[in-house]
C-alpha cells in the first residue's frame, strides 16, 4: 500500500502550488496589456512598393498602431491571444492616377509565459505570419474596388505588417521586457 503525502497545513503552499500562484499573479491580462501598449501610437509606414501585374502599381501607406486588446487562452500554460490594431492610409499610384484607401489592419499574436533558469519569467511571442493579419480596405467607388483586387493590396499589406511587427518584437528593449529576472528583483527589494 502506497503512503500518500499529507496535505500541507492551511497556512502553507506546496512549492508547485506556490509557483502556479506566482505565475497567475505575475502574468495577468493587465500586465500583458501594459507591456505591449507602449507600441500604441507608434507610426508605421511603408512604400512605395510594386504591386499587381508587372508590379506597375506603386503602393505606399502610413498610419499608427492602436491600443491592443487581449484574452487569456485555456490550457496548461499561461497564454494570451493579443490583437494589435493598425490604421493605415493607403495610396496607390498608377502613374496616371492616384487612389486613396482607408485600411484597418489587425495583427493577432500568441504570448506564452514560461519559467526559465535560474529564476526568470520569459514571455514567448510567436512571430506573426501573414495568416495572423486581417485587413479591411475601404475602397471609394467601383474603380477603386477593382483596382484593390487587381493590385493584390490585401496580401501585400498582410505580408508587410507581419514583417514589421516581427521586427518590432525582436528589438532589444522588447526582448528585454519579455525576460524578467525574478532573482535580481528579489535581491534589489531586499537591499531596498
Amino acid at each position: 500500500m502506497r503512503a500518500h503525502a499529507a496535505a500541507p497545513p492551511p497556512d502553507r503552499l506546496s512549492y508547485a502550488d506556490f509557483g502556479a500562484a506566482f505565475f497567475a499573479q505575475a502574468v495577468t491580462r493587465e500586465r500583458i496589456l501594459s507591456a505591449v501598449s507602449t507600441m500604441a501610437g507608434d507610426p508605421i509606414a511603408f512604400g512605395p512598393i510594386g504591386a499587381g501585374p508587372g508590379r506597375l502599381a506603386k503602393v505606399s501607406a502610413q498610419g499608427a498602431v492602436g491600443q491592443p486588446s487581449t484574452r487569456p487562452l485555456e490550457g496548461a500554460e499561461i497564454a494570451f491571444r493579443l490583437w494589435i490594431p493598425v490604421d493605415l492610409d493607403l495610396r496607390i499610384d498608377l502613374g496616371v492616377d492616384v487612389h486613396q484607401f482607408r485600411t484597418q489592419v489587425t495583427v493577432g499574436l500568441t504570448l506564452t509565459a514560461r519559467a526559465a533558469p535560474p529564476l526568470r519569467v520569459v514571455i514567448d511571442i510567436e512571430p506573426p505570419t501573414s495568416r495572423d493579419v486581417t485587413v479591411t480596405v475601404e475602397a471609394a467607388g467601383v474603380r477603386a474596388a477593382v483596382l484593390q483586387r487587381a493590385a493584390g493590396i490585401d496580401a501585400e499589406i498582410r505580408r508587410f505588417v507581419a514583417r514589421f511587427v516581427a521586427k518590432e518584437l525582436d528589438k532589444p528593449h522588447i526582448r528585454e521586457a519579455r525576460d524578467i529576472d525574478v532573482a535580481a528583483r528579489i535581491d534589489h527589494a531586499m537591499r531596498g
